[in-house]
């Protein structure tokens, strides 16, 4: 556990208006807010999606749900929204590589949650195929049901050399025909021009943080659906997708697109 540095995790909760953090990330994402303000709300608006995309994916008879670097526990978790519409019924794996996020997700699931249902599971991204099976072998998950895979505003922790969208392709592979990816990536479109010049500023500081931040364009966040199909509206910016709520004047300024791919 890195206290020396500020924590992606932990700033993305700070951002969130949570509590799990330490001085120095909220010192760092100070910081980052008063160079790019809208950074406050992406990540709330990267929180939205999740619900709208969890909701989406119980109501189409999906109920497995495998998140991917969920970082700290708040409010909206994965296994509340999806007992909100089948109450009983979800069956859902935490994954982080964090002791910290581990350790908060274990509390929060003692105390809201199914035991027989809700896991928390040490792991990270990159484990492939080591965790895949410790998720199976450890959880009542069936690997022959469809599964929905959460990786919301985790991919643009990783840059290119360590090519995630190479890992992304042998989950998509592992799962069943009917499975979901959820997916949301930090991106700025060509003409956001300032967006882009606060964007670079924010993108140089994380590099003192735990992990870098890559943006990627559109066209590469589109390829890492692979071959599953969109479901509408397709691949939007993160306030467009299905939303539930007035959809801003400018969404492309949250600087984030997201979708959600089914594997037919």
């Amino acid at each position: 556990m890195d206290l020396e540095r500020p924590s992606a995790g932990r700033i993305y909760d700070y951002l969130l208006g949570r509590t799990n953090n330490y001085a120095i990330d909220r010192e760092f994402a100070d910081q980052q807010i008063s160079t790019s303000p809208g950074l406050g709300e992406f990540a709330r608006a990267n929180r939205a999606f999740l619900g709208r995309a969890v909701r989406y994916a119980v109501e189409t008879g999906v109920r497995q749900f495998v998140d991917i670097g969920s970082g700290l526990p708040t409010q909206g978790n994965v296994h509340e929204i999806a007992d909100e519409v089948a109450r009983g019924e979800a069956l859902v794996a935490y994954v982080d590589n964090e002791p910290i996020a581990h350790a908060h997700s274990q509390i929060l699931l003692e105390d809201t949650a199914d035991p027989a249902r809700h896991f928390a599971v040490v792991g990270d991204y990159f484990d492939g195929a080591e965790l895949w099976e410790s998720i199976m072998d450890t959880t009542p998950l069936n690997p022959d049901e469809p599964i929905c895979l959460l990786t919301v505003a985790l991919l643009h922790l990783m840059p290119p050399e360590k090519q995630p969208e190479a890992m992304l392709a042998d989950y998509r592979d592992r799962l069943p025909r009917g499975s979901l990816l959820v997916l949301s990536h930090g991106s700025v479109a060509p003409d956001h021009h300032e967006l882009r010049e606060s964007a670079g500023t924010v993108i140089d500081n994380y590099k003192r943080s735990t992990h870098r931040v890559h943006l990627r364009a559109r066209e590469e966040i589109t390829d890492l659906f692979g071959d599953f199909a969109l479901v509408d509206p397709g691949l939007v910016w993160i306030p467009e997708w299905r939303p539930s709520e007035p959809v801003p004047a400018d969404p492309a300024a949250i600087g984030g697109l997201c979708g959600v791919g089914r594997k037919n």
